[in-house]
């Protein structure tokens, strides 16, 4: 089937993509500024990006579907720079669960939340707990940036994972976006490397706004960014989200 999208189907194909026991992908994003460079949908752009190709791929082999994304996650980090949308944990709690849901009553049973912002991967991780409790099925959860953690770190040459605004994310918007990047302002698309809060090896975490991290709105650099990177990296988070259904960790 070459048409994925959720809302892009008729609810008759919707229903026989039911009756297939087809996995339903969730992209969650992120709306927040991304340096002067890059539009402030990045983390929702190239979550929803991925599912897509992903879904593509894997639906050679088995039933996939993707939700309209969540455009919008945990962003009161970025606030400061304004351009930024952010959500409680309740409400996004709320949110996840009447979709996912929705998806149940649809007729699905097998759901992988994708996740397309460092800011939102603690939480899915302790929501996907709740909601599998919640809605008594088992809801999988991913960030494709971790999914695809080894064709991010090979492709790079200045970082070994996505920080923000940065080499990773300006190069896959290079490729899936060109339309929105500001060239004109990547000479100043740099600042400091970061550490993604769910990766961190700190002892002690505290809440800090990131402005007091970075002064452009920029974690890495993305002066040495290219589409060719960019493609490179999109296609192998896809493959290995794809992957990841096919292995179906449902079943378990």
């Amino acid at each position: 089937m070459s048409e994925v999208q959720w809302n892009r189907l008729t609810a008759a194909q919707i229903r026989a993509l039911a009756a297939q026991d087809a996995v339903v992908l969730l992209p969650v994003g992120a709306t927040e500024q991304h340096g002067p460079h890059l539009p402030t949908g990045v983390d929702d752009f190239l979550a929803a990006e991925v599912c897509r190709r992903a879904a593509l791929l894997a639906s050679e082999h088995t039933g996939v579907v993707v939700t309209p994304s969540i455009p919008t996650g945990l962003s009161e980090h970025h606030m400061a720079f304004g351009g930024t949308l952010t959500l409680s944990l309740p409400t996004l709690h709320a949110l996840l669960r009447d979709i996912c849901r929705s998806v149940i009553r649809a007729g699905f049973s097998r759901i992988l939340i994708v996740n397309g912002h460092g800011g939102n991967m603690t939480a899915l991780n302790a929501l996907t707990t709740e909601l599998t409790a919640e809605l008594s099925t088992p809801i999988a959860f991913a960030s494709y940036f971790g999914a695809g953690r080894e064709v991010v770190r090979d492709t790079l040459e200045t970082q070994d994972g996505l920080m923000h605004a940065c080499e990773g994310e300006t190069s896959m918007m290079m490729a899936a976006y060109p339309e929105l990047i500001h060239g004109e302002h990547l000479a100043e698309a740099h600042g400091p490397h970061i550490t993604l809060p769910a990766e961190s090896t700190e002892p002690v975490y505290m809440a800090v706004s990131f402005d007091r991290i970075t002064k452009s709105g920029v974690a890495g650099d993305a002066r040495v960014a290219s589409p060719q990177k960019g493609e490179t990296m999109l296609s192998g988070c896809a493959r290995a989200l794809a992957d990841i259904i096919l292995r179906d960790p449902w079943a378990r």
